[in-house]
């Protein structure tokens, strides 16, 4: 029997209980910014960030040095992946930079953001751009651009616009998801070159530049260091795991559940609330997911530093308890399984029925 497909808010399963976007929430969500505020979880954290720059910054130059040590050896596909691991970690602090979760100051936020962006290869102003239109509208049908993907698809209505290779790819989507993130570093490279490329930028020139100091950097120190099959090889590990790395960390945060079918608005409360999930764990899960793990309190406060987001979990929670809002929150391993189960249930009716013929 096929999975049943996450529902679309604003259209209920029959016999589900509607969602409870009924509930006022004009006092609501003030109720629990001030509930928040008073607990000083929007306060600025730099000590705690100090410590996240430090540890990071450590593991890179470690990395490096293996790098150089190992010269042209095979054992170098380890430091690949380990330079995979810290690569993502590196983009988590480019991701909070971009939230100005770091300092009070766009300015200092942006000069953290822009550097690590530099590091990993990536166009900090597009991705930027690309993330806040997903927070203002997350699981949006028609206007988050994370579940704008053409090779995969979230919803009946995806389905039925996918053409050629693409409806076998969305048929067995949910085999084919954690090897497409083995993808998912050369498109963040891909993509952040031809923003840059073609001036869709605020500071294009500024990107350009960083961005070919990481491809000249990158490749030089790879083509210097290792033989060519070794450099070869080296950079599909690195970016691989780079890929999937992300991919585990950003899937389980919204894929799987509810979309918020066109034309249908909600306030930011049930919003953010209804579309995201929250993944169990301690502070090593919350530095393995970047604080991605509190989706739920990121979405509802996006500057909120990533080291208060455990604690505001607490108030959430309980908030949303009192208040009778769902709040989902699982473990890793669940939160997997249910996104796969999500894309398999999607996938379903191009399992069982022809491609469309083409019009002559």
């Amino acid at each position: 029997m096929e999975p049943t497909p996450t529902a679309v808010i604003g259209v209920p399963p029959a016999g589900a209980a509607p969602a409870p976007s009924t509930v006022p929430p004009q006092a609501l969500f003030p109720e629990l910014v001030r509930t928040v505020k008073q607990a000083g979880l929007l306060r600025r954290r730099h000590g705690a960030y100090l410590g996240l720059f430090a540890l990071n910054h450590v593991l890179a130059g470690l990395g490096v040095a293996a790098f150089v040590v190992l010269g042209a050896s095979w054992w170098q596909m380890l430091t690949a992946v380990f330079a995979g691991l810290v690569s993502t970690q590196l983009a988590f602090l480019g991701h909070d930079a971009g939230h100005r979760q770091i300092f009070a100051r766009k300015r200092a936020n942006d000069v953290v953001g822009y550097l690590h962006g530099c590091l990993v290869g990536m166009s900090f102003g597009a991705w930027v751009d690309k993330h806040n239109r997903h927070h203002a509208q997350p699981n949006h049908a028609d206007e988050d651009p994370d579940i704008d993907i053409p090779v995969l698809a979230f919803s009946a209505e995806q389905v039925a616009d996918r053409r050629g290779p693409a409806r076998w790819i969305v048929a067995h989507q949910a085999f084919l998801f954690f090897p497409l993130l083995l993808l998912e570093g050369w498109s963040l490279h891909m993509t952040s070159a031809q923003a840059a490329v073609r001036g869709e930028l605020r500071r294009s020139r500024l990107e350009t530049a960083l961005l070919a100091v990481h491809a000249i950097g990158y490749l030089t120190a790879l083509f210097w260091v290792l033989t060519p099959l070794q450099a070869v090889v080296f950079a599909v590990v690195h970016q691989g795991v780079w890929g999937v790395y992300m991919g585990l960390a950003f899937a389980p945060n919204h894929k799987g559940m509810p979309i918020i079918e066109p034309g249908r608005r909600l306030d930011h409360l049930h919003k953010q609330v209804l579309t995201a999930r929250n993944v169990r764990g301690g502070p090593v899960v919350d530095y393995v997911l970047g604080g991605l793990n509190h989706q739920v309190e990121h979405h509802l406060f996006p500057g909120m530093p990533r080291p208060n987001l455990r604690r505001a979990q607490l108030l959430v929670s309980a908030f949303c308890a009192e208040h009778a809002l769902p709040y989902t929150r699982t473990g890793a391993l669940d939160s997997y399984g249910q996104v796969l189960r999500h894309l398999h249930a999607v996938g379903a009716p191009l399992r069982s029925s022809p491609a469309p013929a083409r019009p002559r």
